[in-house]
């Protein structure tokens, strides 16, 4: 009851007055099951990406964190090809920092700030890290070419479909128009016929 209580509350403020770059709202109207959005952000190797994530509210929210996962693959030290996510926020004490005074919009804001600024002392992808640290050209390169690929590469794909689709439209529009256009004409011919035979 009170989590279903605290988390209306919080679905609300984040309908109203999310963080930017940010968006949350209930997955099939389940009130323990969400799903989010994280834009990269601009001057980072995610810059133009939607990212998507996938939060599961635990019974005893929020004395407990939730549990947040990437459900779009992501290149980052900290964050597992599983989605799973290496962050203070997400944990408990002593090891974590989570308190019932925490809430959804700030660990998505946490993330987003972990995305801008990872933490290569604390990894999950060991060589992703190392990359980070001693060959950081080399793995702005591989987290654009990730972002491109699983980020970025669907958006497109949607607009495309959406011109397609405006675009087949159009053609039945256009083949109507014609088919009115000539069915007007054969009905029009035999009226001119008629008034030619007459004036005969």
């Amino acid at each position: 009851m009170q989590r279903a209580a605290r988390m209306k509350r919080e679905l609300k403020m984040l309908s109203e007055n999310p963080p930017f770059g940010i968006s949350c709202w209930p997955k099939e109207d389940k009130i323990d099951l969400l799903e989010a959005q994280i834009v990269g952000g601009e001057g980072t190797p995610y810059e133009k990406g939607i990212f998507k994530l996938e939060i599961q509210l635990p019974e005893r929210y929020p004395f407990e964190p939730p549990k947040v996962r990437f459900v779009t693959q992501i290149y980052h030290p900290n964050i597992d090809n599983g989605g799973r996510i290496c962050l203070d926020t997400l944990k408990m004490p002593p090891k974590g920092a989570w308190k019932p005074c925490l809430n959804i919009s700030t660990v998505l804001t946490s993330i987003q700030l972990l995305m801008a600024e990872p933490n290569p002392e604390d990894p999950l992808m060991t060589d992703i890290s190392n990359e980070y640290k001693y060959n950081k050209t080399v793995f702005i390169h591989h987290a654009q070419q990730s972002t491109q690929k699983y980020a970025i590469q669907t958006n497109v794909k949607n607009e495309n479909c959406g011109l397609e689709e405006e675009e087949n439209k159009n053609k039945k529009r256009k083949r109507l128009e014609d088919k009115t256009t000539t069915d007007d004409a054969k009905r029009v011919k035999p009226m001119e016929e008629v008034t030619n035979i007459t004036r005969s």
